[in-house]
């Protein structure tokens, strides 16, 4: 293994808490732009750039308003699109000891009552676009909110409430000393379980990462970001703070559909995403390429590029210009974490110039405990334990697998009001992750599977369903999939294995729009039998279910399997 000192990308300061990097980062980059908020106005576009010392004076102002309507010590809820708004609310207060409760814009009624209920917010600052939400919420009067500031209006009015009040003397909130070591966030995690459990970081546990992230990461003060990943998402929010903490200027999409435009727009160099984005964004690169009679050729030059590559000559960014060009120009860095992501993805993108880097944590980890870095890559690993972090494997198995225990400063305080569930998972200062994985030779970390997910076989042979599934995936008629093991109606001890598959419809229409729904299911399933040969015999899918709709995920992007499995087998 090697000496992670080595890997080091530069020593930056290490802070204690989110407020001391912010007031780092507007002293260090002053006017520099930290965020550029695009304004449509009568079919006219316009941009504004929130500077890095303009940023902190907006967080200050809405602070001290925050702290004039009695809000000091309480907790706040966050909810809605990325957007500037969401950002200043959220830093505004971490940074004045106020608890930030970050919620998924998505949540039915239902479900963000019983989050406000649970983590006791009285206040919560929403996008105009949930006000039919937020009012229904109001009607119903069971949570404790009593104020609901929307972010296209409330937030520009508190900041200049707030500016007043500072002129006038008030330093009650820029005067707040943090507590490093106190619930700062409670994050509700994506529920891929049953009920989604509620997470308490402390700012040191979010600092702490974002230090051994710009240890480790090419992050510069020169980049641009876009922002992708949901800010309620934990990966998406220390991020964001790593990003400023790096001087980064940050931009935000404007939905899915426009990714290109919008890399192009504004130049973006770096980004952080989940597999389902970055898959798709080579797919349609992939499809570019075919569709302009070049694939071959783009076969040969990368040919050429890797075997120069060998020889420390770097050509991949001229050869593959035109390609990059459609990104933008200035692509140069992808960090992708949330799932396992497809190995020829990661080479694809690796291939034309765009060092594509695999990143592994929890939402309990704040979150990053593992990830590549420029100077440490191998596509089938997840990298190194990050700089602070200590990463054991326990319970091996007879094939070294076992589950994944971490220790470090970023682990969480614990559940919130789940003392049970929170004695499960921390012992003697070890979180135990409840995912499978070992160390490679080399001494980078490899993830198998989730423990919970495993099959384990009447026979006592474990199958990982992850693995199967990225297998599943390259067949060209599947989208997605999931592979799950169906109880044996005659004996409960055991499982048929089973997948689940969703078309891709652009591939029938391109491909196979001559065949019946019948004749389609035959092409699958003949694809899946030819698979079947090259697995053990233990491991054979001898079942499969097809389907045009798509699997029931979080917000994320990842699967839900508990409830997609309980789906397929309650309407067998």
């Amino acid at each position: 293994m090697k000496d992670i000192n080595e890997l080091k990308f530069r020593e930056p300061k290490e802070f204690d808490n989110i407020k001391e990097i912010i007031y780092n980062s507007a002293k260090e980059f002053g006017d520099q732009t930290a965020f550029v908020i695009k304004h449509k106005n009568d079919g006219n576009t316009s941009y504004t750039n929130i500077s890095y010392t303009k940023l902190l004076d907006d967080i200050n102002a809405l602070g001290t308003a925050l702290y004039s309507q009695g809000y000091k010590d309480k907790r706040i809820a966050v909810i809605g699109k990325n957007r500037y708004e969401w950002i200043l609310a959220h830093l505004a207060n971490v940074m004045g000891g106020i608890v930030s409760v970050p919620l998924d814009k998505d949540l039915q009624l239902d479900e963000l009552e019983n989050s406000l209920i649970r983590s006791k917010a009285e206040a919560i600052f929403y996008d105009d676009k949930l006000e039919e939400l937020m009012q229904q919420i109001k009607q119903n009067e069971k949570t404790e909110v009593k104020d609901f500031f929307c972010m296209s209006t409330s937030v520009e009015d508190l900041i200049q409430k707030g500016n007043t009040l500072i002129k006038n003397g008030d330093k009650s909130y820029l005067n707040y000393k943090i507590d490093s070591n106190v619930m700062s966030t409670l994050l509700f995690t994506s529920g891929t379980t049953d009920k989604s459990k509620a997470v308490m970081l402390s700012q040191k546990n979010i600092a702490s990462n974002v230090y051994a992230l710009q240890c480790m990461e090419d992050i510069q003060r020169t980049d641009t970001n876009i922002a992708f990943l949901p800010f309620h998402h934990i990966f998406g929010s220390t991020c964001i703070i790593l990003m400023m903490a790096c001087g980064v200027k940050t931009v935000f999409p404007d939905g899915l559909k426009y990714i290109k435009q919008n890399m192009q727009e504004y130049k973006v160099s770096l980004f952080v995403g989940v597999p389902v984005l970055i898959e798709a964004m080579y797919k349609a690169i992939t499809k570019e390429i075919a569709k302009q009679g070049k694939t071959k050729m783009v076969k040969i030059a990368t040919k050429i590029s890797n075997f120069l590559l060998k020889l420390h000559i770097d050509v991949r960014r001229k050869i593959f210009k035109q390609i990059l060009d459609g990104l933008g120009g200035e692509l140069r860095l992808v960090i992708c974490g949330g799932a396992a992501s497809d190995p020829v993805c990661l080479k694809g993108f690796n291939d034309i110039g765009v060092i594509t880097l695999q990143g592994y944590g929890l939402s309990e980890t704040a979150p990053v405990i593992a990830a590549e870095c420029k100077k440490a890559r191998k596509i089938g690993t997840v990298g190194y334990p990050m700089i602070n972090n200590t990463i054991e494997i326990v319970n091996k198995d007879e094939a070294g697998i076992g589950e994944i225990r971490v220790k470090g400063p970023n682990i969480m305080l614990g559940y919130y009001d789940m003392p049970e569930l929170t004695a499960e998972c921390m012992k003697d200062g070890w979180f135990y992750t409840g995912d499978l994985g070992y160390f490679d030779k080399d001494g980078m970390l490899v993830l198998t599977g989730r423990s919970k997910n495993l099959i384990v076989l009447k026979n006592g042979k474990k199958v990982f369903p992850e693995e199967m599934e990225m297998l599943v995936n390259k067949i060209d008629l599947v989208k997605e999939c999931i592979v799950y093991g169906e109880p044996d109606p005659n004996d409960k001890n055991d499982f048929t294995l089973s997948v689940k598959i969703v078309y891709d419809e652009e591939t029938i229409k391109e491909k196979y729009s001559n065949l019946s729904e019948e004749e389609l299911k035959t092409e699958t399933w003949n694809k899946i039998k030819q698979l079947n040969t090259t697995f053990p015999k233990y491991k054979h899918i001898k079942k499969l279910i097809v389907s045009h709709e798509e699997l029931i995920k979080t917000t994320t992007k990842k699967v839900k399997r508990n409830e997609e499995i309980n789906k397929i087998l309650t309407t067998k």
